[in-house]
């Protein structure tokens, strides 16, 4: 019940068989039925989450703290935690940005770095992806932007994306959550779970990618228009930094069975992501491309923020969000 809070089954035992009243460990042992190591380390562990200190009336014995206080500090804890990790996650995306404008200007074959390959044309770009694609033996992660997908490019994608599930391929893609938005997407994501396939979506993402194998990637030379042609990096210290930020990206992303609702009182992370743009001064059509939506949606989500933060223009959004805590101040 609170494993989702970082504690495991044998401790909660143990902690909830202290609450019901103090006992030393063998009668912890005897009650609960488990033996002295798994009761001790099961008391280690609550220690160092600060739910049992020694007691201030009985010197020598074991108190369990009120789960008022305890599961306040196992909430603070997570927090804090989902909070450094947001920190990573920035900065990997502000990583990634950067190395795609460095390779942004190189995309003529004459500017080409080692380790990088421009691919020019909508043509070739499919006829390396399908040489890629045929020679992945262990791995295939994908950042699928841009939003819902057409029914065309899903229908054509299914034959391949089963051929390399039943060769043993571990496949991981991450969506946009606009896609949950869309029925034929999102079902084309839940039959990619069945097949095997990991799917999980965030607000927004840096770029179209694929990485196979930890040994080749190919990103889109033009974020806004992938058919402009593509790069593929070999080069293993740039490989080993896009497969860093795709693991920081699915840590924070939310699976496909998951629900998008917010706490009280917090905002959506799609609603996050749209504040952060709204007060960077991004245009309708800009957030709307950045979150794989409409731009009918996103003048709904810019309109839906402003009057929730009761401001007059984005510039004043960007200022009652940083001072309603939605939003880091520059300082930060």
């Amino acid at each position: 019940m609170l494993s989702l809070l970082g504690l495991d089954a044998v401790a909660e035992s143990v902690y909830r068989g202290m609450l019901d009243r103090p006992q030393g460990v063998a009668d912890l042992c005897a009650r609960l039925q488990l033996s002295e190591q798994e009761v001790r380390g099961a008391l280690d562990r609550l220690s160092e989450m600060a739910l049992v200190r020694v007691s201030a009336e009985a010197p020598g014995q074991l108190h369990a703290v009120s789960p008022h206080v305890g599961m306040e500090l196992l909430l603070a804890r997570q927090q804090d935690q989902l909070a450094a990790q947001q920190q990573r996650l920035e900065a990997s995306r502000a990583a990634a940005a950067k190395l795609i404008l460095e390779y942004d200007d190189q995309r003529r074959p004459s500017a080409a770095a080692p380790g990088v390959r421009h691919l020019e044309g909508l043509d070739s770009i499919r006829d390396h992806l399908a040489t890629l694609r045929d020679q992945v033996t262990e791995e295939l992660l994908t950042f699928a932007a841009g939003g819902p997908q057409t029914p065309a490019n899903m229908q054509a994608s299914r034959p391949l994306n089963q051929q390399l599930l039943e060769r043993g391929v571990r496949m991981r893609t991450v969506y946009l959550d606009s896609i949950r938005s869309d029925p034929e997407t999102l079902r084309h994501a839940h039959w990619l779970v069945e097949q095997g396939c990991q799917v999980r979506t965030v607000p927004t993402l840096p770029n179209r990618m694929i990485i196979y194998d930890r040994k080749s990637a190919i990103i889109a030379g033009d974020a806004e228009n992938t058919a402009a042609g593509a790069v593929q990096l070999t080069s293993p210290g740039l490989i080993a930094s896009l497969h860093a930020l795709f693991e920081s990206v699915w840590q924070s992303a939310k699976p496909l069975k998951e629900r998008m609702q917010p706490d009280p009182g917090c905002l959506a992370p799609q609603q996050s992501e749209a504040l952060k743009l709204l007060a960077r001064g991004c245009t309708d059509e800009a957030i709307a491309k950045r979150l794989g939506v409409s731009a009918r949606t996103a003048r709904r989500i810019a309109s839906g923020l402003m009057a929730y933060l009761d401001a007059r223009s984005r510039f004043q959004a960007g200022v009652v969000a940083v001072q309603k805590g939605y939003l880091p101040s520059s300082g930060d």
